[in-house]
């Protein structure tokens, strides 16, 4: 079971926070601005949600992925398999 929850902050209620609290994880939810009460966030685990989140986007860039073509999940997964190769060899290539 995860004990650490991040999100943004639109996830900032106190609703979901004590859920995660009862059952035994740590909310790692930015305050929003207008709340007395700010709590502190754990930046490295914020920036890890950040890298996340941009690696999403960059795959719905890919149409078959954003679009949904294929009805099965095994073969839509095998879509999301190969753009994710496809983006981290990107990352790796020579650029010479």
């Amino acid at each position: 079971m995860a004990r650490a929850f991040v999100g943004d902050r639109g996830y900032d209620w106190k609703a979901l926070i004590d859920l995660i609290k009862s059952r035994g994880g740590e909310a790692h939810i930015p305050t929003q601005c207008d709340r007395k009460v700010q709590r502190s966030v754990d930046q490295a685990l914020y920036r890890q949600r950040n890298l996340i989140e941009r690696f999403f986007n960059k795959l719905k860039h890919f149409r078959r992925v954003a679009t949904r073509f294929d009805k099965l999940a095994r073969n839509f997964l095998a879509t999301v398999m190969l753009a994710s190769t496809r983006l981290w060899i990107r990352t790796y290539e020579s650029r010479t």
